[in-house]
């Protein structure tokens, strides 16, 4: 593991000195740093099935984010918030030092995995990039009025997706480990269906009672609730093709999203507006679950091919 550390925390260490010499922003350079350290250590741990230790040291860093911020806020103003954020992973950072004692740095073993990591350093990326997409394209095309309720729709769906997203990061090791967990993958759908359904009829309800100035997001909520039941059965997929090393159609299929996003948005989006944006966020969804589905029963009848 300190291999990849390693080959990690060093770009990331030269964006922090072109951060400090362009922004003289000293804090974000140290955020970002943070930041990479604490995806690494949780990476690591998670790989390991060490799913205690995985939720002590997240506690351990969002009480810090808490305790922390708010003493920085309190003494050093806006300013220090960003040092406070930077310090609270300052726990992961001793587990990543401590790893470099623990394993050799070896880059021999980076040749047969290379196209792994490259595939899984550019869904990054297009999960970066589709994750502000919308200010990219919202803001210019259609306001900043639009693009605030549809943030909040965004941000209502990613609450009623916690569920998928804890599940994939236990599944993850399972699967790489051939491990299938069917019975949980079952529940994870069974539960999807249920919180979608609470997302059509219950959450519009609500959000009209306690933030009638986002009343305008109420129909872009509902409509976005379908997409969580798609969005479990891509983090499920997701965690398969991972776990067997897979790695390219899950890019592929983030690659082929983002794109229809993009289009979507630019096409249906002067026309039908936040309802138009919120369409097109279920069709993306289940477009890239159906491609996942459709490319893991291909892959497995090749397999099943090779092995008669």
């Amino acid at each position: 593991q300190s291999t990849l550390f390693i080959i990690s925390i060093i770009p990331t260490i030269i964006s922090c000195i072109i951060i400090i010499m362009i922004f003289n922003r000293f804090d974000a350079g140290l955020l970002a740093i943070g930041f990479v350290v604490f995806e690494s250590v949780n990476a690591v741990v998670l790989g390991r099935k060490f799913y205690r230790k995985y939720a002590k040291i997240i506690l351990i860093q969002k009480s810090l984010t808490m305790f922390i911020g708010i003493s920085f806020f309190y003494a050093f103003g806006p300013d220090g918030i960003i040092f406070a954020l930077a310090l609270t992973f300052v726990p992961h950072l001793v587990i990543f030092i401590k790893e470099f004692y623990n394993t050799k740095i070896d880059f021999a073993l980076l040749k047969p995995r290379k196209n792994f990591i490259i595939n899984n350093y550019f869904m990054r990326l297009s999960a970066g990039f589709g994750g502000q997409i919308d200010k990219l394209i919202l803001a210019p095309l259609l306001g900043f009025s639009l693009l605030g309720n549809y943030s909040l729709a965004v941000q209502i769906f990613l609450i009623l997706i916690i569920f998928s997203t804890i599940v994939f990061k236990y599944l993850l090791p399972q699967d790489a480990s051939g491990i299938s967990n069917r019975n949980l993958k079952k529940i994870t759908i069974i539960v999807a269906i249920g919180i979608s359904i609470l997302g059509i009829l219950v959450l519009p309800k609500l959000i009209t009672l306690f933030f009638p100035k986002f009343i305008e997001a109420v129909d872009a909520i509902a409509i976005m609730s379908v997409a969580v039941v798609p969005e479990a059965i891509v983090v499920l997929y997701t965690s398969k093709m991972l776990g067997k090393k897979k790695s390219k159609f899950v890019l592929t299929s983030k690659l082929l999203a983002l794109s229809i996003l993009v289009i979507g948005f630019i096409l249906l989006g002067p026309i039908l507006g936040i309802i138009g944006l919120a369409i097109i966020f279920v069709v993306t969804a289940t477009f890239q679950a159906c491609f996942l589905a459709i490319t893991d029963k291909i892959e497995n009848g090749e397999q099943n091919v090779k092995q008669h």
